[in-house]
């Protein structure tokens, strides 16, 4: 994270700067990317402590670099600030004229952020430490779902193998049979298992043993 803090001393924001439309990033989160439940932003106080932002700007700039950096975390795309410095100062609550002049300080409150290409081709503003930092959040919310989601399949289809022993219980035993009939009440949009919808996935699973069996003795020479 040192990298998210030191730069070559000169500010960077692209308002600033002039910068090639070949230089712009794609920004690879969409605005459908969203972590409203994450209320906290990881910090390694270490490294901002002994970075170059924080030794070498000015108290009011490291305020206000701080407070931009948690309202891009409620921005869209999520990690985005906009590219208006006018729009910036009323974010952090600051005259524009003064916001403009602090920003062009070599360690001003856009210290590292550049500007990145968004959906719909909009230009914003990015900054690599946070763009990190979401990256991780948003692989543990897939891998926390994942791991929910293959729990209550675990659940769900536990919970029809004891229906399905009171049918036949040599079935239940068959990981292969239960495996199939669980798939198929999910494609066929069953929410509430029913003893009829068991009993028609009983009939399917039935239906595709017979199909196998066919198939297999037409393949015979």
């Amino acid at each position: 994270m040192v990298e998210a803090f030191h730069g070559a001393g000169i500010q960077r924001a692209a308002l600033f700067k002039p910068v090639g439309a070949e230089e712009i990033r794609d920004y690879p989160l969409s605005n459908e990317d969203r972590l409203d439940s994450h209320y906290f932003v990881p910090w390694e106080r270490r490294r901002w402590l002994n970075s170059d932002m924080r030794l070498r700007g000015t108290a009011e700039c490291r305020a206000l670099y701080l407070d931009l950096i948690f309202i891009s975390y409620d921005q869209s795309p999520v990690g985005t600030l906009p590219i208006d410095t006018d729009i910036l100062a009323r974010l952090v609550m600051v005259d524009p004229v003064h916001m403009r002049a602090l920003c062009s300080l070599p360690y001003g409150p856009l210290h590292r952020w550049e500007r990145c290409r968004c959906d719909g081709g909009e230009i914003r503003l990015m900054h690599p430490m946070v763009l990190r930092t979401l990256t991780e959040a948003i692989a543990r919310k897939e891998d926390n779902r994942a791991k929910n989601e293959a729990a209550n399949a675990a659940k769900r289809r536990q919970r029809l193998r004891i229906t399905i022993s009171g049918y036949a219980a040599d079935l239940a035993k068959n990981d292969a049979a239960l495996l199939f009939m669980d798939e198929w009440l999910v494609s066929q949009g069953c929410e509430y298992r029913s003893s009829a919808w068991v009993e028609r996935a009983l009939a399917a699973w039935s239906d595709h043993m017979l199909a196998l069996t066919m198939r297999a003795r037409s393949d015979r020479p």
